[in-house]
């Protein structure tokens, strides 16, 4: 079973893939847009990749603030939740993403990347955090 993984932003949403056994997330895109509230490109975009990988679930940032409460993008979110679980028929499951894009910066610094690429590529690491933490919490793994 895939899943795949969001991180939604204002203009942005990262994407990441799930392997068939549900053990790794793979960085997918980036799904940029013009305007904030313009979804419909962005949902046309995520239902071609949920068929090409035959997605199952979708799991989705949340993005609670560090001290637990929730802010003005926990509200888009919820309501883009809605709408992609209505439009993709799929299972939508929000996942805490506080650190998610901490972690993909530092793990672009260390490899090394450039400013500019960084940025290039943050939304699309950011989804693969979130998705990979999901992935491990369901498999039992956990940091060593």
């Amino acid at each position: 079973m895939r899943i795949l993984g969001l991180d939604f932003g204002m203009k942005t949403i990262g994407v990441a893939v799930s392997d068939p056994f549900g053990w790794t997330a793979q960085g997918v895109e980036i799904i940029r847009r013009e305007e904030e509230k313009n979804l419909k490109e962005s949902i046309e975009r995520l239902k071609a990749i949920c068929e090409e990988y035959q997605v199952e679930q979708i799991v989705l940032g949340y993005p609670k603030n560090m001290n637990n409460t929730m802010g003005d993008r926990v509200e888009k979110t919820v309501a883009f939740k809605k709408r992609i679980k209505k439009e993709l028929r799929l299972p939508v499951v929000m996942w805490d993403e506080r650190l998610s894009t901490v972690a993909a910066e530092r793990g672009l610094l260390e490899a090394d990347l450039s400013r500019n690429k960084r940025k290039q590529v943050i939304d699309k690491m950011a989804a693969v955090f979130i998705l990979q933490g999901y992935l491990d919490s369901k498999s039992g793994k956990t940091e060593e």
